[in-house]
């Protein structure tokens, strides 16, 4: 590069770092500070757990598919990442499966209220002082509303603001926690519940396409309550303070609009249909949120060097390769969605993330499987169970699904967190985590995508 170029960068690069110190004084903090409680992720009973020969020996007993399809899936299940311990609906496992909208609406309460039973016993709050509920489920969706459903249960109070998410995918979890804040931000003094889940039963596909078996083979039953608080007498006794929530949504683009679609098959199925383009727009939502969340986390030097790294290449001024910032130097935990092997294979090799950074989201899509809007949870659980959440420890939560959509949550811990309290991973935290090269098989996943539409 020579000196006539550097002259001409300069001021380029002195106006950007007038902006991000702006920045940085204007966008970091929101006009009331918002606290996570605690949280609660329902761990279903060994007898709803569910090995992947059983799995694969009841869609051979119970299920239409052919012996390629069988072969099919028994490759995709091996390589999945997911381990023999995972859980089914119990509809599922009954003799024959029973996928009745009764069975469906039995496991969404075993999520749903398991999890918030377990909440309501590590806080000690009382029902009646929530004043905010946002459930959020992407498939089954029933009359009355899963919110009501709570609400019937637990006899919140009548002027509750309670909303009911349906069909936001994967991201729905962390939707919820934005929605949250934004009402927490307007109701002072007053307690926000978030209750995130997926009902398998209901999410089953039965029939013979390939492209919509995914659901199948990767999906899990779980569920997670949250307890936010605007309270300032909370934030000394709460485990985080939300610093950052970031949403981007590319349905704009048909491509991303159409790579993750419920439909029906030529005989009627209903089933999810993933197209080829799933990874390519995956990694557009992402990047396009990172590129917005680093304006906010990521250190002035970081900053620097991405946007240098962006005009060079673009006044042509050097032949260089895109400069991707280091977000481990603004992160202390960094807990994506487990989505599947590949899209964490691709989301590390992209970042640049070492096996210690994926070792949570890995670890929870052996045990627990992609249990959807509710996986984030049983990641951050586990970085507690392991006694790794310092005071002081920022957190970012990042899911993406359907849409396509990405959204970021970004958590400072307000105390060190025992490893003893209460857990799903507490009674086997010291078998992990383990070592994946011997229990799945190491391959690409044989997906057969749908063309694009």
């Amino acid at each position: 590069m020579n000196l006539y170029n550097l002259i001409f960068i300069a001021p380029f690069l002195c106006l950007t770092l007038m902006v991000l110190l702006l920045s940085h004084l204007f966008m970091t903090k929101p006009s009331l500070n918002v606290y996570l409680v605690d949280f609660a992720c329902h761990k279903p009973p060994l007898a709803l757990s569910c090995s992947r020969e059983v799995a694969l020996e009841r869609a051979t007993r119970y299920m239409n598919i052919s012996e390629e399809t069988l072969v099919f899936m028994k490759k995709i299940m091996e390589r999945s990442g997911l381990g023999d311990s995972t859980y089914l609906p119990e509809g599922f496992l009954r003799d024959p499966p029973n996928v009745c909208l009764e069975e469906a609406r039995r496991e969404a309460e075993m999520m749903m209220f398991g999890a918030i039973d377990e909440l309501l016993v590590k806080t000690g709050v009382k029902c009646i002082d929530v004043g905010i509920l946002v459930v959020n489920c992407c498939i089954f969706n029933v009359v009355p509303s899963l919110s009501s459903m709570v609400v019937n249960r637990y006899k919140l109070r009548d002027n509750i603001l309670s909303f009911n998410l349906a069909g936001m995918g994967c991201t729905a979890g962390l939707i919820a926690i934005t929605l949250a804040k934004q009402l927490l931000q307007v109701h002072h003094n007053t307690y926000a519940l978030v209750v995130s889940t997926e009902n398998i039963t209901q999410n089953c596909y039965l029939g013979s396409d390939p492209s919509k078996f995914l659901i199948n083979c990767v999906f899990r039953v779980g569920g997670a309550a949250i307890l936010l608080s605007n309270r300032p007498s909370d934030g000394p006794s709460s485990k985080y303070e939300l610093i950052h929530t970031v949403q981007t949504n590319t349905a704009h683009y048909e491509r991303s609009y159409n790579c993750i679609l419920q439909e029906e098959d030529r005989e009627g199925h209903l089933g999810v249909t993933v197209t080829r383009d799933l990874m390519a727009v995956a990694i557009k939502a992402v990047e396009s949120n990172m590129t917005t969340l680093g304006r906010l986390v990521l250190p002035v030097s970081e900053q620097i060097r991405y946007i240098t790294n962006y005009l060079i290449r673009k006044l042509h001024v050097a032949d260089i390769k895109p400069y991707v910032p280091d977000f481990r130097k603004a992160f202390d935990h960094i807990l994506p969605h487990v989505g599947g092997k590949p899209v964490l294979d691709e989301l590390q090799r992209n970042l640049g993330l070492s096996e210690a950074d994926m070792e949570a989201s890995r670890m929870t899509l052996y045990r627990f499987g992609n249990t959807s809007s509710s996986t984030v949870w049983y990641e951050l659980a586990y970085a507690e169970a392991k006694g790794r959440i310092k005071r002081g420890d920022r957190v970012w939560h990042i899911a993406f699904g359907s849409g396509f959509k990405c959204c970021s949550v970004v958590w400072r811990a307000m105390r060190t967190v025992n490893p003893e309290e209460m857990n799903p991973w507490r009674a086997e935290i010291d078998e992990f985590p383990v070592d994946l090269h011997n229990h799945v098989q190491v391959g690409s996943i044989p997906y057969h995508f749908e063309p694009s539409k």
